[in-house]
């Protein structure tokens, strides 16, 4: 009798402690703890006096229930401390809404007719800024005199073809001399919303959305 209510409760602590996709881990904890007392209770009253079972097994049990109890205690409190922390990340990052700032990216957006790249040159040199739609179609292109250190670069919509594009999204690259090595820039706009319905709050450009980690600097 006492190998099966070993063998049972461990099961079933095993199981509570994996996490199986039960609803309320602590109400199932509870019932199965409840059905193991009763299963003990059981065993002690029907065990034989000659032989009575062995005090450690039981005992085992219950600090396993236990232990397994105080990580689902744990758990809970470790959830409500994220939710607390994104809920703060998230009203902390609504104080962005209408100022600009920078982020890291690799598409840009184009706002009210103005997009604005920031990136560093390692020495002063020509440097090659690229515009391109989503399809990789290179829109606009032009070489600038970079000075060593911080520089900026506003692409104020215009196409090779002399057409202004519209508002939205386009991927962009900047690139020492022509065709030279990748340069890391970010791009500048205006924040208009905060969305923190998923897991990280994301900070809204335009059209472009961005996690909160990819902000570089508020201007």
């Amino acid at each position: 009798m006492s190998t099966s209510i070993a063998s049972t409760s461990s099961g079933t602590a095993s199981s509570v402690a994996g996490g199986t996709g039960t609803a309320d881990p602590l109400a199932s904890l509870t019932s199965n703890f409840s059905t193991f007392l009763t299963l003990l209770t059981t065993q002690l009253q029907n065990q034989d006096p000659s032989n009575p079972m062995d005090s450690s097994q039981f005992t085992s049990e219950l600090v396993q229930f236990t232990g397994v109890e105080a990580q689902i205690n744990t758990n809970s409190s470790l959830t409500q401390l994220i939710q607390l922390t994104q809920a703060g990340t998230a009203m902390q990052s609504a104080q962005l809404i209408g100022k600009q700032v920078d982020v890291t990216s690799s598409q840009l957006p184009l706002q009210n007719g103005s997009a604005t790249i920031d990136f560093t040159a390692p020495t002063a040199e020509p440097v090659t800024v690229t515009v391109s739609d989503t399809s990789g179609t290179a829109l606009y292109q032009t070489t600038i005199a970079a000075a060593q250190g911080a520089n900026s670069f506003t692409w104020q919509g215009e196409a090779a073809s002399g057409a202004t594009m519209p508002d939205g999204l386009y991927a962009v690259s900047v690139t020492a001399g022509s065709g030279g090595a990748a340069l890391p820039f970010s791009v500048r706009g205006t924040v208009t919303g905060v969305n923190g319905s998923g897991t990280t709050p994301q900070i809204e450009i335009g059209p472009l959305s961005v996690g909160v980690s990819a902000l570089t600097a508020v201007n």
